[in-house]
């Protein structure tokens, strides 16, 4: 019994992100951006009435893990934005940042959003990947807009979806 439950497949949810979830959304952003947002930022944005996030929570494990995954987004004026997506890196190609997204697609649809706009680095290939299949196409760049950890800028791509 307890072999099988060692090589259970994790389940997950999709939840609303909440003010308590600030400090776990913040410590998993700081392991996969080198520009890190501390929890009084995150807990600054969510407390915004046009910002909303997601998180996932894994509902199989006996003990709480680290945050698998979060999203936060915002909604004005008929337009969504993507402010910052993290999945863990031991998660990645798990099917996560897809549910994310699509909570975060439809919750823009919900508030009357139109559109859906985000930015990503555009070396970012896996992101990329993620975001052309949810059918986001290029309409800008930004020349040198990221710095990495070692002071090399990249380019990022603005992404557009169409949501009606």
């Amino acid at each position: 019994m307890l072999e099988s439950y060692l090589t259970l497949k994790a389940e997950y949810e999709i939840v609303p992100m909440e003010l308590k979830d600030c400090a776990e959304v913040a410590l998993l952003h700081g392991e996969r951006f080198p520009r890190v947002w501390d929890e009084t930022e995150f807990q600054g944005l969510l407390s915004q009435e046009t910002t909303f996030g997601f998180v996932a929570r894994q509902t199989n494990a006996i003990l709480r893990k680290a945050l698998p995954g979060f999203v936060l987004a915002r909604h004005v004026a008929g337009e969504g934005e993507i402010l910052t997506i993290a999945v863990n890196a031991k998660l990645g190609r798990s099917g996560l940042g897809w549910r994310l997204m699509q909570a975060a697609l439809r919750e823009t649809r919900n508030r009357g959003g139109e559109t859906m706009f985000l930015e990503v680095d555009g070396s970012n290939q896996p992101a990329l990947g993620l975001y052309r299949k949810l059918g986001f196409e290029t309409v800008g760049e930004r020349k040198a807009y990221y710095v990495g950890e070692n002071g090399q800028r990249s380019t990022a791509l603005v992404m557009r979806r169409v949501l009606r």
